[in-house]
């Protein structure tokens, strides 16, 4: 692996080098108030191309889970066809970097042995030199972050003390803006718990009352058992929600068939939908295009709409699952001809632990479902609205990108 080069500063060069610390502390105000993590990740990249005066830079964030780092923001456009590659942490400079958690300059990649010849396709640009810096906490690391090709000259000293002065803010900011939205979520989620904690200490409550009735011990272990059940579909869709907000929640990308998907996902709801007296249709066109994407990921997508369709229809209604081409895209609906929502709660359906307040009473659920639905789509770089009103049914639109689109590019 090559060396760190030691260097020499030229004294001459310090002005310049405060100027670069004066635009430093500028950037540091964006880091800080920003709390949305891709646009904080683009902010990122930009100040490291803008200070070490390079042709290209990218970030790169660890996942703890398959311990390999993935590219999540470049300053040049990300390929469709190579986004979210993994680069190994063994074999490549960025996990040379993450692994010894020191900055390093290389002047030549092609001599070095550890070069990840898949850097060149992820950036479009040849990576002729790198620098790159650890992103580094008090007590982990979070990624790297590479400026590549210096326009003038080769990186030097003041570079590396710059990118790591910024990789040091950065790296604060990608914690806080995790925490952040962690810290909103847990809160909500710790007001959502007290009602079914609270019934559940009621019903605990009343069972220790000798003069209970037998059919009133069974309602109320009836009501213990549904509260539980939902406190646990809760606590699994609250985590599922937690990763992707954060940023943590890792897509793998292949090319999908919806159709096959959506009959899988069929299968598996036919029994809940017969229970209730509801008709399952399609309407496919054939020859549609594949859609890059996750496919575990789709697949809780197309079962949570269809579920909903179901729970919240009429007895004897029907769902219908639909998937067109239009204008490039994937269009997929799901449409029911149940009760509909009211215009008011539209606005605020995909919001967190958001239930429609006529339905609350008549059928459980958790108010995040969609919320996640909503995640999903955004990250395959897609969008979901809805279209409904009383006595009109439900419709919920997603558009995605199809395989041969440009477009099908994951966002951080």
């Amino acid at each position: 692996m090559a060396k760190e080069q030691p260097g020499e500063i030229n004294p001459s060069n310090g002005s310049n080098l405060l100027k670069r610390y004066d635009r430093l502390l500028e950037m540091t105000l964006d880091l800080a108030s920003t709390l949305d993590l891709g646009s904080l990740l683009e902010i990122i990249v930009n100040a490291a191309k803008e200070l070490t005066d390079s042709q290209a830079a990218a970030l790169l964030l660890h996942d703890p889970q398959r311990n390999q780092l993935y590219f999540e923001a470049a300053t040049e456009s990300l390929r469709s066809d190579d986004t979210f590659i993994a680069i190994p942490l063994e074999n490549s400079i960025a996990g040379w970097i993450f692994q010894n958690r020191k900055t390093l300059r290389l002047d030549d990649t092609s001599s070095d042995p550890h070069f990840f010849r898949e850097v060149d396709l992820v950036t479009s640009a040849h990576a002729a030199s790198i620098l790159g810096a650890p992103l580094l906490t008090k007590d982990k690391t979070l990624g790297v972050i590479e400026a590549v090709n210096k326009l003038h000259g080769t990186f030097d000293p003041h570079d590396e003390r710059v990118l790591q002065a910024l990789a040091a803010q950065a790296a604060i900011a990608i914690e806080n803006t995790r925490l952040f939205k962690q810290s909103d979520l847990i809160a909500e989620m710790v007001h959502e718990l007290r009602t079914p904690l609270s019934a559940l200490s009621a019903a605990v409550h009343l069972l220790q009352r000798s003069e209970l009735a037998e059919e009133q011990r069974r309602k109320i272990g009836q009501t213990i058992y549904g509260e539980v059940q939902r406190l646990n579909e809760m606590t699994t869709n609250f985590l599922e929600l937690s990763r992707l907000e954060s940023g943590r929640s890792r897509f793998e990308r292949e090319p999908i068939y919806l159709e096959g998907l959506v009959r899988e996902c069929i299968e598996i709801l036919r029994i809940q939908a017969e229970s209730e007296q509801i008709t399952l249709e399609t309407d496919i066109d054939h020859g549609v295009p594949t859609v890059l994407g996750d496919r575990g990921q789709l697949k809780r997508l197309l079962l949570n709409l269809l579920t909903n369709a179901i729970k919240y229809n009429s007895r004897g209604g029907w769902v219908r699952i639909s998937i067109h081409t239009r204008d490039g895209m994937l269009q997929m609906t799901v449409e029911d001809n149940g009760r509909g929502i009211p215009s008011d709660s539209l606005p605020h359906l995909f919001d967190r632990f958001y239930r429609v307040p006529e339905q609350e009473a008549r059928t459980s659920g958790t108010g995040l479902g969609l919320a996640i639905a909503k995640r999903i789509v955004q990250a395959h770089n897609g969008t979901i609205e809805v279209e409904s009103g009383i006595g009109k049914g439900t419709k919920f639109i997603v558009m995605l990108p199809s395989g041969s689109s440009e477009e099908g590019i994951f966002r951080s």
